[in-house]
């Protein structure tokens, strides 16, 4: 059974407070492969590994019936600087 982006969503959203949330599809639609982008406050203090292994734990289930699966993950500062960065470009 294909996963969709609103169950994706509802996980991370239950799991911790979310900044901003991009989740997409790059699968043509089949709910196989998925990117999420995700900015929050629960990733102070944590480095990226710490990161994706969190969002990898919250996400087990959906991963599992996953073919392909990619994440970023910031907090609210790197965001900005994120933001900024792609301004300026």
């Amino acid at each position: 059974m294909p996963i969709s982006a609103a169950d994706l969503e509802a996980a991370i959203r239950a799991a911790m407070p979310v900044t901003y949330l991009e989740i997409e599809d790059t699968s043509n639609g089949c709910g196989e492969n998925y990117s999420v982008f995700v900015v929050s406050q629960a990733f102070e203090g944590k480095n990226t590994l710490a990161r994706h292994r969190f969002i990898n734990e919250v996400l087990k289930k959906e991963i599992a019936q996953m073919h392909a699966f990619s994440q970023k993950t910031l907090t609210p500062t790197q965001y900005q600087t994120y933001l900024a960065q792609q301004a300026a470009s």
